[in-house]
């Protein structure tokens, strides 16, 4: 056999290596999302209701909150957990090149937490597995090439809690009965337009301004979040803006969404996507 064949044939095996390789830490992914996914699903529906602001809660909202709940809930029996489907663009870093993504993301009014898995097309032929959540009061991010080689690991610091505490807040519209005042989220009245929003959830404590349009849906929303830099935890302005809202499973959704991080460089719209699809249960 002539070096080139040889030299062709080990190719050829690394390659089949490899590829077994990604195919069993794709698989051993969707078995470790599935677990979380399972817990927050059992814990959510095994949660007491949480009781119902009381009148003088409800009375005490200013007008623009008291006017989005009104437009955006039919139903009185709260979401316990929303199923998000994802598709769109992610950018990493300024000036990048926009890589598709699609996801899944599971969100649990009570207990308060999400499991977000995506795979990002950073790369060719092999997609970036990234899966972030929110659990127990805890934030997690977990980035893989493949699901198999790390990228990012991260858990259990106050800064990852309050950052994806702000996240869980900032995708509230999509279960806008998690929005009622009561069980640690406050309002507080701003203009006639905005309102900011207050939340203490295990431990970590968030606000947002949140901006509402002339239909009563919440358009835009900034805060103050944790983004990582060069190691470090630093707070930068946070930019959530929403559209498109359709009527869904007895409210008023949001169906499409950017999300930004206002840099000293400039602003860097690193998430974009549209729903594929949303289910729930009460």
């Amino acid at each position: 056999m002539t070096a080139w064949r040889v030299a062709a044939a080990a190719a050829g095996g690394i390659v089949l290596l490899v590829g077994a390789a990604l195919l069993l830490a794709s698989r051993a992914w969707q078995r470790a999302t599935a677990v979380l996914v399972g817990r927050l699903r059992d814990e959510a529906l095994s949660a007491e209701p949480r009781s119902p602001p009381t009148p003088g809660e409800l009375a005490a909202l200013p007008p623009p909150v008291a006017r989005y709940l009104a437009y955006a809930l039919e139903q009185e029996a709260p979401v316990r957990i929303a199923q998000v489907l994802h598709a769109g663009e992610f950018r990493s870093r300024l000036g990048s090149k926009a890589a598709h993504f699609t996801s899944v993301q599971t969100i649990a009014a009570r207990p308060r937490g999400f499991i977000w898995d995506a795979a990002i097309s950073l790369l060719p032929l092999v997609p970036v597995r990234v899966r972030d959540t929110y659990l127990a009061g805890r934030g997690s991010m977990d980035g893989r090439i493949g699901g198999l080689f790390p990228v990012v690991a991260q858990s259990g610091s106050p800064e990852l809690a309050s950052g994806a505490l702000a996240r869980w807040l900032g995708e509230a519209v999509w279960l806008p009965s998690a929005l009622l005042p009561g069980d640690g989220l406050s309002w507080e009245a701003v203009d006639e337009a905005s309102a900011r929003v207050t939340l203490e959830d295990g431990g970590a404590r968030v606000s947002m301004l949140v901006q509402f349009g002339s239909s009563g849906a919440i358009v835009r929303i900034t805060a103050e979040r944790y983004r990582e830099a060069g190691g470090l935890a630093v707070l930068t302005p946070w930019i959530v803006e929403l559209g498109d809202y359709t009527h869904t499973g007895g409210m008023m959704i949001p169906m499409t969404g950017s999300v930004s991080w206002q840099l000293p460089e400039g602003r860097l719209e690193y998430w974009k996507a549209r729903i594929v699809d949303v289910s729930y249960e009460r």
